[in-house]
């Protein structure tokens, strides 16, 4: 009998579609889906128009975290569709205010051995509980909920193996930013990281969290810890001792790659700008001053996170010239830190509890000032993504923000007084609406449409030859942020003609008018970019925005993971350069010419006339990725579906 890892286990009892370790697609059958309000609209959209009459998974919840500050009407009425929709179709609602999803969902749904699919790039937090948790395009999502296949390539799956035992001041996030110190943030495209050795027992549920979290920022496919006797613990005191499996590797599993990290030796990290991938040392920066920080989103917000900061800051006072905002992760984490007296420690310490929402990591809300240095626990610093350009962003973990807030100065932690493993969590699931009927959906149930809620376009079916323009040209790591912006830009996001004026904001805020333009003259346009384009979020919105604006092509040197299923998804070709080099000929303006594209996508080789120069480009797609390109999408791709089989019952 063969021995297996973790991540065999679980998906060997998943896979209903190829065949892991062939090294071609698999189809994986979903337990659980999530989504938040700022991808949920959209995939909700798209599932009703499925024609299904309730979601086909054991598990689905719409959570809203992104978008709780409601200035002018369109994240309330928003809101109001989301939890129509939920009661419809049998989805369980968690309300504004209830928590942050993938903390949530850790404390109350996640299951070992089950598979979740979430809207979200971080939904991967589940893999510290044993989940194989993705994250993934909102399209993916609800197909998934009307009961169909997630594709992904059959993964490798490396092993991080982990070794004694973290010091005093250093924790899971300096572990997080150690992996993305040796692996980087591109090139990890198809993988997925196993968490094993003797060092995961020292680790907490929180803390494998936090490591699972921040794969998302390495490209990986997801990552997933053994669910052990720390995560049995963890589940019986959230009263959920039912939900646990024993989900270990066998002993002499095999890997495609082995690495080994000796947690005694680690010291504070911090991501510098503007990327999580760009690794140092604490004490490299010690003495730079800070003027804000801010603590929490879905990576450090568990009540060890939160009462490890209020250990360190009790009975003392923040710097006067700095800021400091703390977002808890749910409200159960909240209720644990008043009744043990450390909100009042932190209030009393002179910081500003936030809500319980991801406000601050997405630029909803807090942004620095013009040029200040911000240290953050969240997962990511990309360029403006704090909602300020000029801003300098640090990724910290817990303990290094809250000594840093102590001196106004980027400081490591020295001794710190441990968080106790809770024995019991206060459980109260009354802002989870809906949670009796998960499943069934009350018939009938109206639907509540704002005015900011547009229907859902779809994409023109891949012509066999096509006249383009260049729009745009970008360089190496454009992340979905650059594509599609967040903050201010988030509200209209069920909005797809009004969104899409504003792709490619940071970087050109003339995009939109020159797409039109191009589109006026008969011609479809292309993004050309460099490497690891389409980093950070599973917004579709990056792919569907530029898809309603005439995008048929993007030709990069490399394309990330979540990015590229969004872009097949809605019928853009995700087009690599079979020689990197040829980058350099291509200029934007520059009109391209392809021919026989209905051919190219069935060999996997296209060859584009640009203005220098004929170059060749790479196309690699399975069979139902082709079919899902050439209808131009994946609505259209299922619609032509359906009505064959209304053709065939005929």
């Amino acid at each position: 009998m063969k021995k297996m890892n973790v991540v065999e286990k679980i998906l060997s009892g998943h896979v209903v579609e190829g065949e892991l370790g062939a090294g071609g697609e698999v189809g994986i059958r979903i337990d659980q889906t999530l989504t938040q309000d700022a991808t949920g609209t959209m995939a909700y959209l798209q599932f009703e128009s499925m024609g299904v009459d309730r979601v086909r998974t054991d598990l689905s919840v719409s959570y809203v975290d992104h978008n709780t500050v409601q200035i002018g009407f369109e994240n309330s009425d928003d809101h109001d569709f989301l939890s129509s929709i939920a009661r419809k179709y049998g989805i369980v609602y968690s309300k504004a205010g209830n928590g942050i999803c993938h903390q949530l969902h850790l404390e109350r749904f996640g299951k070992p051995g089950t598979t979740l699919l979430g809207s979200d790039s971080h939904t991967p937090t589940g893999g510290g509980i044993g989940q194989i948790a993705i994250g993934a395009g909102g399209i993916d999502v609800a197909v998934a909920m009307a009961g169909g296949a997630f594709h992904i390539p059959s993964p490798k799956v490396r092993a991080i193996v982990l070794k004694g035992s973290l010091g005093s001041g250093v924790s899971a996030k300096d572990v997080a930013l150690k992996v993305l110190e040796r692996f980087g943030t591109k090139g990890n495209v198809g993988w997925i990281f196993e968490y094993t050795g003797p060092g995961v027992a020292t680790l907490d549920v929180p803390s494998r969290a936090t490591i699972a979290n921040m794969g998302a920022e390495l490209g990986v496919t997801t990552s997933v810890f053994p669910s052990d006797d720390t995560t049995r613990q963890f589940l019986a005191a959230q009263g959920r001792a039912g939900d646990f499996t024993r989900l270990v590797a066998d002993p002499g599993a095999g890997y495609d790659d082995t690495w080994d990290i000796d947690l005694s030796k680690l010291e504070p990290l911090a991501a510098a700008p503007h990327s999580p991938g760009n690794v140092v040392t604490v004490r490299s920066m010690k003495g730079v001053k800070v003027n804000q920080i801010m603590i929490g989103s879905c990576t450090n917000s568990s009540y060890r996170d939160i009462r490890t900061v209020a250990n360190i800051l009790k009975g003392r006072h923040v710097a006067d010239d700095v800021e400091v905002g703390i977002a808890c992760g749910s409200r159960q984490v909240v209720s644990m830190l008043a009744k043990d007296g450390s909100l009042l420690a932190l209030v009393k310490a002179g910081c500003r509890i936030l809500e319980n929402a991801c406000g601050f990591c997405i630029g909803a809300h807090m942004s620095p000032s013009t040029d200040a240095v911000s240290l953050r626990t969240s997962n990511r610093n990309f360029e403006g993504r704090s909602g300020t350009k000029s801003a300098k962003v640090y990724l910290v973990s817990p303990e290094t923000a809250a000594a840093s807030a102590l001196t106004g100065k980027f400081t490591a932690c020295g001794k710190v007084r441990g968080v106790p493993r809770p024995s019991r969590f206060p459980v109260d699931d009354s802002m989870f609406l809906y949670a009796k009927t998960a499943g069934r959906g009350v018939a009938g149930a109206e639907i509540v449409r704002g005015p900011n809620i547009a229907p859902v376009p779809r994409g023109e079916r891949l012509p066999s030859s096509m006249d383009a323009a260049v729009a745009i040209k970008v360089g190496d790591k454009i992340t979905t942020d650059h594509i599609m912006p967040a903050g201010a830009r988030l509200k209209f996001r069920s909005n797809i003609p009004e969104y899409s004026k504003y792709v490619f904001e940071p970087c050109d805020p003339k995009f939109h008018d020159r797409c039109l333009a191009n589109r006026a003259k008969g011609l479809f346009n292309v993004i050309v970019a460099g490497e690891s384009y389409g980093q950070g979020s599973s917004r579709e919105h990056a792919a569907l925005c530029p898809m309603y604006l005439g995008v048929k092509a993007v030709i990069a040197k490399s394309i990330e993971r979540i990015h590229r299923a969004n872009l097949v998804n809605f019928g853009i070709l995700p087009l690599v350069f079979d020689d990197p080099k040829d980058y350099a000929a291509f200029a934007a303006g520059d009109k391209l010419r392809f021919v026989g594209l209905d051919k190219a996508v069935e060999g996997g080789v296209v060859s584009v006339k640009a203005k220098k120069k004929t170059v060749t480009l790479r196309l690699a797609l399975s069979g139902r990725e082709r079919d899902i390109v050439l209808a131009g999408g994946l609505l259209a791709s299922l619609s032509s579906q359906n009505d064959k089989s209304k053709d065939r019952r005929r």
